[in-house]
């Protein structure tokens, strides 16, 4: 398999990056690489013990913070704390995600789960990094798709998915509203003149921590989908493989877009993904954004 590999990245000594769900999965392979490569990274987790054991197995700089993104408070404490040590960020990758299938769940704001973690709690803590991003030469900022938000549609009128909720559906939609602001933060981004870049990447399929998880309230029958998905999905190492890119390839631009080039974008090298129509809509841009104002209480660009 060819094409573009870690071995690509270029020096990140005297950078911070901060990397959400960095204890495991995708986030750990994303704090290793740049670790590797010299960057200052923060792992923002939820669990601090288990970052504390990623950090162990990380050679480089690199720091455990508490970081709820479920939790519009631990958020701001984080972004708090971290303005004091870290008055300028490089790096923030927006990795951290819950898939879960059962039954509806709800954050400590009362937020929808997979919209309040994988949306709204990066949508606050990006707005609330912005002035540390934009003390930095270069920023960016990586959101993390997923292959699922092709076939999602953001129903602004039951946005917190409360009529007829589907774990399934609720996660897609909330890897299209991840998306989505990716897009329009570019699209601010731009037209306030910041130098900073906002760009997005998505794994396709790859096996994770959060693949047997979402089978987990399935039992036997979870277990069984759970081992079936090992066989048609990628390594982490190369499912991280487009949100280093995203991070550090010296030639992305704003807006750009990455994923493997397999079939349906499900694995395989790194190449450019496609947005679907109501990522790419500015339309849905903005409402998805005064929409996120609204609920988090962050306004910022």
């Amino acid at each position: 398999m060819t094409g573009w590999t870690a071995d690509r990245i270029p020096d990140q000594r005297g950078r911070v990056a901060v990397v959400t769900g960095a204890n495991s999965g995708l986030g750990l392979a994303t704090a290793t690489e740049l670790a590797r490569r010299g960057a200052h990274v923060v792992l923002a987790v939820r669990n601090t013990a288990a970052g504390a054991e990623a950090a162990r197995r990380i050679a480089g700089n690199v720091e455990v913070r508490e970081l709820d993104l479920a939790s519009l408070e631990s958020v701001r404490e984080f972004a708090t704390k971290l303005e004091v040590d870290h008055p300028v960020v490089d790096l923030l990758i927006n990795n951290a995600g819950v898939e879960l299938l059962g039954p509806r769940r709800t954050t400590a704001d009362g937020f929808e789960l997979h919209l309040g973690t994988n949306a709204l709690g990066h949508f606050a803590l990006t707005g609330l990094l912005l002035d540390n991003l934009s003390a930095a030469r270069g920023a960016r900022v990586v959101n993390l798709s997923s292959i699922t938000h092709k076939n999602a549609h953001l129903d602004f009128d039951d946005l917190q998915f409360v009529r007829d909720y589907r774990g399934t559906t609720a996660y897609g939609r909330s890897k299209l509203a991840s998306t989505v602001f990716g897009v329009e933060l570019d699209r601010r981004l731009r037209a306030a003149g910041s130098s900073i870049v906002s760009a997005l990447a998505h794994p396709g399929l790859t096996r994770t921590n959060l693949t047997p998880r979402a089978w987990e309230h399935r039992g036997r029958v979870g277990k069984v989908l759970a081992t079936a998905g090992l066989l048609v999905t990628q390594r982490v190492e190369q499912g991280v493989l487009p949100q280093l890119r995203a991070a550090t390839d010296p030639e992305v631009r704003g807006g750009d877009f990455f994923g493997p080039a397999g079939w349906g974008e499900t694995r395989g090298r790194v190449t450019e993904a496609k947005l679907s129509s109501d990522a790419a809509d500015p339309e849905v841009g903005k409402k998805l954004w005064a929409a996120a104002e609204e609920l988090t209480g962050v306004r910022s660009i």
